[in-house]
């Protein structure tokens, strides 16, 4: 047990409220702190659809589900601070560190209220922690461990440990099966991705799938989350001239079941992609306007591609067009697809 902490059985809650892919980069750290503290009371506070990735995760004792918008609703904020100070927490780590996380962290009323020091600690954040930490790391999952040292916990082994339930297995496997699809031997293109800027032409998404298919004998699976993403899917399936084909709806843990089951994941920084990452896919990431060494595909195994980063702030990056994407070719793609095709079976 780390020296940093007396108590065997400390009560902690991570803070980390959106968006989906920022939840899965702080899943490490919950786990990490359960296999540092076995006997520790673990909490996570989040908001959104981003909580159905956490429900029955087996390092977490308590989710505490909040609506969007709940920071707006003094009639929610009221009620989060009541129980959260039901609970007693005697740590609050907050990954996001924003005002409003922050604020959540303080409600806890927990003795240590661990966040980010200098630029990291954004907005008012600084003001409601009383320990601020110098996060390094190159990647943002390092960045967010980086958050443990104070409770004793440095270098841990990055791991997300994310369960898989029955009736996700199965929507998985009626699905692949409904469309003709094999276990293992399928690719999926992710094109949508939260911000425009983000976005590869669905286009270039059809002719990797034809070229995979010539080249490998492997189909693709255009996947959608959002209904706004549901045209570029589909663009991806007539682009392929046969080569993909169009996935159902699914629920993040269905998706994340069907991740599972593929040979190899393209997309953009988006938390598809990084759910892809957790359960352990083979994972192509594409980046114009955010950082590859940043928040892209996670670890060695993985491959990351940008051709050029689009500078200015997060708004600008988030305005921008998309001919940072663009810049990356789809021949770019085929060879790093055709690699991690050689990683894969060589592992």
């Amino acid at each position: 047990m780390p020296d940093a902490i007396t108590s065997q059985s400390p009560r902690i809650l991570i803070v980390r409220l959106s968006a989906l892919g920022d939840v899965i980069h702080g899943i490490p750290v919950a786990c990490a702190l359960r296999i540092a503290f076995p006997q520790a009371f673990l909490a996570w506070v989040v908001e959104g659809r981003s909580a159905q990735l956490l429900e029955s995760h087996p390092a977490l004792d308590e989710l505490i589900r909040l609506p969007r918008g709940w920071w707006k609703t003094p009639r929610e904020v009221f009620a989060l601070r009541r129980r959260l100070r039901q609970l007693k927490f005697d740590i609050a780590i907050d990954l996001q560190c924003l005002t409003k996380s922050a604020v959540a962290a303080w409600f806890t009323g927990a003795p240590r209220r661990i966040g980010k020091a200098g630029a990291d600690g954004r907005e008012l954040s600084k003001l409601f922690h009383n320990e601020l930490v110098e996060a390094g790391g190159r990647h943002v999952i390092d960045h967010n461990l980086e958050l443990l040292r104070p409770l004793g916990i440095t270098s841990p082994r990055v791991k997300f440990n994310l369960p898989e339930q029955p009736a996700d297995a199965r929507m998985a496997d009626n699905a692949l099966h409904s469309l003709g699809l094999a276990h293992g031997n399928f690719a999926i293109l992710n094109p949508g991705a939260g911000w425009p800027s983000k976005i590869w032409p669905p286009e270039r998404y059809g002719e990797v799938a034809r070229r995979l298919q010539a080249a490998r004998g492997l189909a693709s699976l255009a996947v959608w989350g959002a209904p706004n993403e549901l045209p570029l899917a589909e663009a991806i399936v007539a682009a392929s001239h046969g080569a993909a084909k169009l996935a159902p709806p699914t629920s993040v843990p269905e998706l994340a079941a069907l991740c599972r089951r593929s040979a190899l994941f393209l997309g953009s920084d988006t938390g598809p992609l990084h759910l892809a990452v957790a359960v352990g896919t083979p994972a192509i990431s594409m980046h114009g306007p955010s950082r590859a060494e940043w928040c892209g595909a996670y670890g060695p195994q993985n491959i990351r591609l940008q051709a050029r980063y689009e500078e200015g702030s997060a708004r600008e990056r988030r305005q921008a067009d998309d001919s940072a994407m663009r810049e990356i070719t789809v021949e770019q793609v085929i060879a790093a697809c055709l690699e991690q095709s050689k990683l894969r079976h060589s592992a």
